[in-house]
């Protein structure tokens, strides 16, 4: 049992997902019951990398709250988050260890090392998803480089994404959810094709895997689903590219957007043919990050460097696409319209498992770093919410720093069954 962890702090970083506040209230209950004081900071990051000892110092209330009693009372089942949450990027500009030795690229994470040390942090939980916990994995090493009678503050990160994307875990707080809740949109646009004969692709959340696609296309019925892990074959265009850095011509894969056009034709065609004059597609996100430079090299980026993806609505585009192309081919016209599916999601009212499971991770926090004293670990479950610890090391590339994403593997069982339960295509007619 740890004795010197007197003060915590909890940082919420990245997208919203519901069931926040459960992993929250949790934590801070556990904490506040060990005799320790719970520090929320607002808004993620951002007020952290603006810290200035003399001209901007973090004053309570406006930049951070200690939790009180009454800031728990019916705080789990709460949409949103208490303390809000924002993406600043503290580690913008560190690309691999050497750089954590560069006393200019780790300015920043020194200044929110100097703010939380301002408020005398002990330990800091880091809520948030694959880029929250490269930026924990940041302030956890550059801490290693300090001055050995420097004061160290532990950092232990919790799994946040609707994505479900995380490598360590087998599904993050917020992703049931999030599936719930966008497959009962999608199961009232199925019903709106049915009424209307016409057709609805559906762009889902998801920057880099399909979980959430595939899992709203099982629970949602639609009739075809495809997510980054599908971009094979027909769907893959392989172009010859120079490498900005090293300059060197290299293949890429990417999305053969016509490739995909034509399988959401096919299946109109075939629907049409069994007398079944409506359909439903589900795209993932992520598709996005995968087109040809020519579409996405005039999209904004974030601060941790990824596309805007809700700037290109790539439902809309295959929709439009398709829609023509249909009428074309077959001298019929059929009405097929994109829409986006996921925002509306992040603060949806938490689903009970993710209740469940957002607790035993905020307990895990407390866990891992009063009763075990580790730093440097992600809280993680298995089983009956049997609580494990991981460390950080096993969840990031170590010449990169870069955190591993989990793909859905395509001899899996998940990913036969999205599939299995969509329309079977048959062979493209080639003439």
């Amino acid at each position: 049992m740890s004795e010197q962890i007197k003060r915590v702090g909890v940082i919420f970083s990245g997208g919203p997902a519901p069931s926040a506040n459960a992993v929250i209230s949790s934590a801070a209950m556990a904490f506040r019951r060990q005799g320790c004081t719970f520090v929320g900071f607002k808004y993620g990051y951002s007020r952290l990398m603006q810290y200035d000892p003399d001209s901007y110092p973090l004053v309570a209330d406006d930049d951070y709250r200690e939790f009180q009693d009454q800031d728990l009372w019916g705080l789990r089942n709460e949409r949103g988050i208490f303390i809000g949450t924002a993406r600043g990027n503290p580690g913008k500009g560190i690309k691999g260890p050497e750089d954590l030795d560069d006393p200019q690229k780790t300015a920043m994470l020194h200044r929110v090392y100097e703010a939380l040390r301002s408020v005398g942090i002990d330990a800091l939980v880091s809520i948030g998803g694959d880029d929250t916990l490269k930026t924990a994995n940041f302030l956890y090493e550059y801490q290693k480089r300090l001055p050995a009678d420097a004061p160290r503050i532990k950092v232990v990160h919790l799994p946040k994404t609707i994505d479900n994307d995380y490598q360590g875990i087998d599904f993050t707080f917020g992703f049931f959810t999030a599936v719930d809740f966008m497959a009962k949109e999608l199961l009232n646009l199925r019903a709106d094709a049915v009424a209307t004969r016409r057709y609805y692709v559906a762009e889902c959340m998801g920057r880099k895997s399909g979980w959430l696609s595939y899992g709203v296309s099982i629970a949602g019925e639609s009739h075809m689903v495809v997510g980054v892990e599908d971009v094979v074959g027909d769907l893959a265009l392989v172009q010859s590219v120079t490498n900005e850095q090293t300059g060197e011509t290299e293949e890429r894969s990417y999305l053969n957007l016509d490739g995909l056009v034509d399988r959401v034709v096919r299946l109109i065609e075939q629907r049409e043919k069994q007398g079944k004059s409506y359909g439903v597609v589900v795209l993932a996100e992520g598709l996005v990050e995968l087109l040809p430079p020519k579409y996405t090299e005039a999209l904004g980026r974030d601060d941790h460097g990824h596309i805007s993806l809700g700037m290109l609505n790539i439902g809309r585009m295959v929709a439009d696409l398709a829609e023509k192309q249909y009428q074309k081919k077959s001298g019929i016209k059929r009405r097929v319209v994109g829409c986006q599916l996921g925002y509306e999601a992040r603060c949806a009212a938490p689903h009970a498992f993710d209740v469940m499971l957002g607790c035993q991770l905020g307990q895990g926090a407390y866990r891992a770093i009063v009763e075990k004293g580790l730093d440097g670990h992600m809280v993680s479950v298995s089983g009956q919410l049997d609580l494990r610890y991981v460390p950080f090391n096993e969840l990031v590339d170590p010449k990169t720093l870069v955190t591993k994403v989990r793909y859905i593997e395509s001899d899996s069982d998940f990913f036969r069954l999205a599939h299995s339960l969509a329309t079977r295509l048959r062979a493209p007619n080639n003439g």
